[in-house]
């Protein structure tokens, strides 16, 4: 990231008779940060646990590498992170595969209590030997490379592995393991490096790690070490993640002030590109409202909503009992369907995550219709009628910013159920340090590319066409803070966020009948194939409904998926 020195002598040195690898690079955000605003302890460089003080490390010296297997069948590379600062402690190695610029962190520690007989970081009593790449002898590799993990003392984990690159077992020295009070549970997440081309569920596989249970109110954090099996992972590893002890107020000094997080947005806040043959637009929620929107219930005369929502039913579940709706006048109606770029406004999130040692700002951005659906079955393109269409439309994107430094790592994307995480590293950027989206024709799913992307597999699938355009949304130029539950009463929340029903009624078409229509194009061979990929589409997709608001969905109190 910003503060990443380059790769030194002996790091390149490893890739001098090989054609140049992405890791060769570290990568550096396009513009320089500015120093943030002053504040409690946001990016201040350390962050105190409860007695464990633990810093932010983005140098590294290189241990060992391989040249294949991995993603991209291009290998990985192992670190130290290096120089730490004095008195901190190593926690564990670093690693990542070798097709992404160098752009990592791990965290070393030190304690600042001094009680002899508890203390929070403790020595190894051994190590084990968990891997060694010595009997493959034709993988392409700086030597050979050897996986430690360290044996902890009774009361303490270990929370990363120590990698060599020679057979002797490294220093006690070396590396801290850390009091079990002080570690939360850890699971594998995305595969970073094993001998083949994929992970081997009967091979070696190394994965980045991240805690078990996350959310605004968990308090487990990442180490930026990782895991190293014989195999796949399970449910139990050897490897902790750290927690922090203070308590979430406590805990809430190392988040962004209503200043610092101005200052973020200023840097860090996405541009949008719709499609050039967009029709369905965004618009803000008071200009929905004020277009004519009208809210249904059971029982009862539909009635015209304030601009505020302040006439919502507050609370509550998803029961049925509401629903929102378009304007009843058809001209109304399909005026307000293709929405206003003129009125548009996003909502935002502010909310802790990985125990407060990262800042998440989830942008928001409302769509009064999602339009219909486009199948690609092998050749052909077919819109798929009504298959796809519901009333409102709720997007995102959610910068993950470390609480250390101030810097962006990552960018999450929502994609109709789902979505993905994309690295800084592998971001677009505009502007400085602004990262790019690309939303989907008709169907607003967020990408960090344009291009096509098939939701489905076998060549039949929904597409997912993103182009850049003149139609574009500058997240920073009309935004709204809607909450940050950690400031308390600095932030008013909007009466709408707090409606947890339907943003759209029910669509009452018959899909059977949509699908036949489509099926009458298609050569005969493709027809039952289209069909089972119809009917295992999520409703979101089918678009049977509309969707529930921002609050109600579960990254709102919890990390994305």
């Amino acid at each position: 990231m910003g503060n990443c020195a380059a790769l030194s002598a002996s790091a390149r040195g490893v890739f001098k008779n090989s054609k140049a690898l992405p890791i060769e690079t570290t990568f550096k955000l396009p513009a320089p940060l500015p120093s943030w605003p002053p504040g409690d302890g946001f990016a201040s460089g350390s962050i105190d646990l409860g007695g464990l003080q633990v810093y932010q490390i983005s140098s590294f010296t290189k241990v060992w590498a391989t040249h294949e297997g991995g993603p991209d069948n291009l290998g990985a590379s192992f670190f130290e992170p290096s120089p730490l600062p004095q008195g901190f402690y190593m926690l564990g190695c670093y690693s990542q595969p070798n097709n992404k610029p160098l752009s990592g962190w791990a965290l070393a520690a030190k304690s600042t209590e001094h009680k002899d007989d508890h203390l929070l970081l403790k020595k190894p009593l051994d190590y084990t030997l968990v891997w060694n790449s010595e009997s493959l002898k034709n993988l392409k590799k700086d030597g050979d490379g050897y996986v430690w993990l360290p044996t902890p003392p009774h009361g303490y984990e270990a929370i990363g592995h120590v990698v060599t690159s020679s057979p002797e077992k490294p220093s006690l020295d070396k590396i801290r393991c850390v009091r079990s009070d002080l570690t939360d549970h850890c699971e594998a997440d995305s595969w970073i490096w094993g001998p083949g081309t994929a992970g081997d569920a009967n091979g070696f596989n190394v994965f980045s790690l991240r805690p078990s249970n996350r959310g605004t109110q968990a308090m487990g954090v990442p180490a930026g070490t990782f895991v190293a099996l014989n195999g796949l992972p399970s449910s139990t590893i050897a490897i902790a993640c750290l927690k922090n002890t203070l308590s979430l107020s406590n805990s809430h000094i190392y988040m962004p002030n209503l200043t610092q997080i101005e200052a973020l947005l200023e840097v860090y806040s996405p541009l949008i590109y719709l499609h050039p043959d967009e029709v369905y637009l965004p618009s803000s929620v008071g200009w929905f409202f004020s277009n004519g929107a009208l809210l249904y219930k059971k029982q009862g005369d539909a009635v015209a909503i304030e601009p505020t929502g302040s006439n919502l039913p507050q609370g509550g579940s998803n029961d049925g009992s509401y629903w929102l709706d378009l304007p009843v006048d058809k001209s109304a109606s399909a005026r307000v369907k293709k929405g206003d770029l003129l009125h548009y406004q996003v909502y935002l999130h502010i909310k802790p995550m990985m125990g407060s040692t990262f800042t998440d700002i989830a942008i928001w951005v409302f769509y009064p219709f999602n339009g219909p659906a486009t199948a690609k079955v092998e050749f052909f393109n077919i819109s798929l009628g009504k298959i796809g269409e519901h009333v409102g439309d709720w997007e995102h994107l959610t910068l993950r910013v470390s609480n250390f430094t101030g810097e962006l790592w990552r960018v999450f994307f929502s994609q109709h159920s789902g979505g993905t995480w994309v690295d800084a590293s592998q971001l677009e950027f505009e502007n400085g340090n602004k990262a790019v989206g690309y939303a989907s024709l008709q169907g607003h799913a967020l990408y960090p590319k344009a291009g096509l992307v098939l939701q489905g597999s076998g060549g039949i699938g929904i597409r997912n066409d993103t182009a850049k355009s003149k139609k574009v949304l500058d997240t920073g130029q009309s935004s709204l803070l809607v909450s940050a539950e950690y400031l308390g009463s600095a932030v008013t929340e909007p009466p709408w966020l707090n409606y947890s029903r339907k943003w759209g009624p029910n669509i009452s078409y018959d899909i059977a009948d949509e699908i036949k229509t489509v099926e009458k194009l298609l050569p005969g061979k493709l027809k039952s194939a289209f069909d089972k990929f119809v009917k295992s589409l999520p409703n979101e997709v089918l678009g049977e409904e509309g969707p529930t608001g921002p609050k109600m969905k579960n990254s709102w109190t919890g990390d994305e998926v």
